[in-house]
């Protein structure tokens, strides 16, 4: 009896252990993420979802502590779902009573990555999970999904260079099925074939929107009028 007491208590102590250690991890990658007060950037935006012709779209991003976080194109469409436009880690990252689960090891692109599960802490949002695949040694995010009550799931992949200080992607890869997404009213789009649009086409497709990343100006101030136009 004694030894199944003491093998529980090791078991229990040894996942106490993994949930800190998971949220130290995390709380890191926040504050290195909370480095960043706000940014506009400039980028390319290629978008890619079945029997659609989206041309390739200069971007101005905006962000701004604690949520506030934009693209903004000239002219032509944006092919994001509701819910999927805040693809920053400062977003996912915002609820301060979020609980961080350890769920191991996965190698990605030939790097071996923490596994964390985050649900969060305040009830009523929309995200109900998110899981992040963290390079412990930079303190990085390389890959989100995000799974929530009424938007889906969508997957989020980041590549890092020269703003990796800030942990600031070069390149991120959002992933979406397109059956979560539904076409803006009044919106006139192209199918490949020349047919009219029709909702029920992009049912059960996978869509892609590609962000490369031109220029950050960061920690320069950002107008609250960027996000209200």
């Amino acid at each position: 009896m004694m030894k199944w007491i003491f093998a529980l208590s090791a078991l229990l102590c040894s996942s106490m252990l993994y949930a800190q250690d998971a949220t130290q991890l995390v709380n890191k990658i926040k504050a290195k993420l909370d480095l960043v007060k706000d940014y506009a950037a400039k980028a390319s935006l290629r978008t890619d979802v079945p029997f659609l012709k989206v041309p390739v779209a200069e971007v101005d991003i905006f962000f701004k502590k604690p949520d506030k976080f934009r693209i903004a194109k000239e002219k032509g469409i944006s092919i994001l779902p509701k819910g999927g436009v805040s693809v920053s880690m400062q977003n996912i990252l915002n609820d301060p009573g979020f609980v961080a689960i350890d769920a191991g090891e996965e190698v990605i692109q030939g790097k071996k990555l923490r596994v964390v599960r985050v649900l969060p802490g305040k009830t009523g949002g929309d995200v109900v999970l998110t899981i992040l695949y963290i390079d412990a040694a930079n303190l990085l995010v390389r890959k989100a999904i995000t799974t929530t009550k009424d938007n889906g799931t969508y997957e989020v992949e980041m590549t890092y260079g020269k703003w990796s200080k800030f942990a600031l992607p070069d390149k991120t890869l959002f992933t979406f099925n397109t059956k979560d997404y539904k076409l803006p009213k009044g919106v006139t789009m192209e199918f490949d074939d020349g047919e009219k649009p029709d909702a029920n086409r992009l049912s059960n497709k996978k869509g892609y929107v590609e962000i490369s990343y031109l220029s950050y100006e960061i920690n320069k101030g950002v107008s609250d009028s960027f996000f209200t136009k």
